[in-house]
């Protein structure tokens, strides 16, 4: 399923296929948390961004509209109009950052809903048994995200307790797939690696999750609050140990240093809030740096948001007329920002992968991977 095309370093170009298409990497995967982009994109507009593939939470989309109407109406790729690929991931993260009173055991965790309350509990089976009905093509392991910094001992048996779920993820996936109703018979297992900054637990973790043979890996429980230089270590400790013919997958990374930084340490795949985010609040992403759209300096200012930039919003619309509408609380600036935004991350990948098959990502990450970060 994962073909590797060339390798620069411990770069990597590759592409992976899924039921639903061919998604080629490094690549950036658009948040679409309850099966929508937050800032009013559709599913036309994703693809009008050159989105390769699309990322919903399990969590979200079990607590509404809940996994058996989804499955009802034909799965997320008819229930949202994408008919691109989708992962899934598989709540553990936000069980961490929004659930109150969870409680972990080796079953399963048990927290409160934070819309309403209400007691949930689910094991590592009913994750994969909600992704299942949800119909993705790539399904996360149920694992426990840690805060940072945590004891050594309860990183350890959290980690161990992590692969022990993975495991059963497994064999509930495997279950599902032969059934004769399942909405998505080629949906595909990633497992997760955890272990926080304890590079030996990582590396123990990895160890023991590559002998499962799962299609693709993950590096989870990072940019949860450690410096960035922590992280990029992690990744290199761990890397080593990943399965070279499979896609990794860092989870919740990042900014476009980090994807460029990570994709230097060896990683396929990448996620983050961040472009949407900071375009609902005007921090919009250019080839120079980041700027504010709200800025008074940009009241007059006709040229578009990034003259480097192709996409609908730049080839259209003027700093000065974005900045308007902000000001004005106007919807349509929110929407513009993070088709701009999303646009930007989505080229960046594009980028990455070209420099990657002519041979010059080295100088591609000397030239951008501090200056993207740069707020002008």
């Amino acid at each position: 399923m994962f073909e590797l095309l060339a390798v620069s370093g411990h770069a990597r170009r590759g592409k992976f296929t899924t039921p639903h298409g061919v998604v080629e990497t490094p690549v950036f995967m658009n948040v679409g948390t309850q099966a929508a982009i937050k800032g009013g994109l559709s599913a036309r507009d994703l693809r009008e961004i050159n989105c390769q593939i699309e990322l919903s939470n399990t969590y979200h989309l079990h607590l509404r509209p809940g996994e058996e109407l989804v499955r009802r109406m034909g799965g997320l790729h008819k229930f949202m109009d994408w008919s691109g690929p989708i992962l899934t991931d598989s709540g553990g993260f936000q069980i961490f950052s929004l659930a109150k009173l969870r409680k972990i055991t080796e079953e399963g965790t048990a927290f409160n809903s934070h819309i309403d309350g209400r007691r949930i509990f689910m094991a590592p089976e009913d994750s994969v048994r909600i992704q299942s009905a949800l119909g993705s093509d790539i399904a996360m392991a149920f694992d426990e995200c840690i805060g940072l910094p945590a004891p050594y001992d309860y990183v350890k048996a959290s980690a161990d307790r992590t692969y022990r779920w993975l495991i059963r993820c497994k064999a509930e996936l495997e279950r599902l797939r032969d059934l004769p109703d399942t909405v998505n018979p080629g949906q595909v297992l990633f497992g997760i690696n955890q272990g926080a900054t304890y590079h030996d637990i990582r590396i123990d973790n990895m160890k023991a999750i590559s002998e499962l043979e799962l299609p693709g890996y993950a590096i989870g429980g990072l940019a949860v609050g450690e410096p960035t230089q922590e992280m990029y270590d992690t990744i290199e400790a761990v890397e080593e140990y990943m399965p070279k013919d499979r896609p990794r997958y860092l989870m919740g990374v990042g900014t476009p240093s980090n994807i460029i930084e990570g994709v230097h340490r060896g990683i396929d795949f990448f996620d983050c809030v961040m472009p949407a985010r900071n375009g609902r609040h005007g921090h919009l992403f250019t080839w120079e740096g980041v700027i504010n759209i709200k800025n008074e300096k940009h009241s007059l200012d006709e040229g578009p948001i990034d003259g480097e930039c192709h996409c609908p919003v730049c080839q259209k619309y003027s700093r000065a007329y974005i900045r308007h509408l902000f000001a004005s609380g106007e919807i349509l600036g929110l929407r513009l920002a993070v088709m701009h935004n999303l646009w930007f991350y989505n080229e960046l990948a594009a980028r990455i992968r070209e420099s990657l098959d002519n041979g010059t990502f080295d100088a591609f990450r000397a030239r951008y991977s501090e200056v993207l970060g740069r707020r002008i």
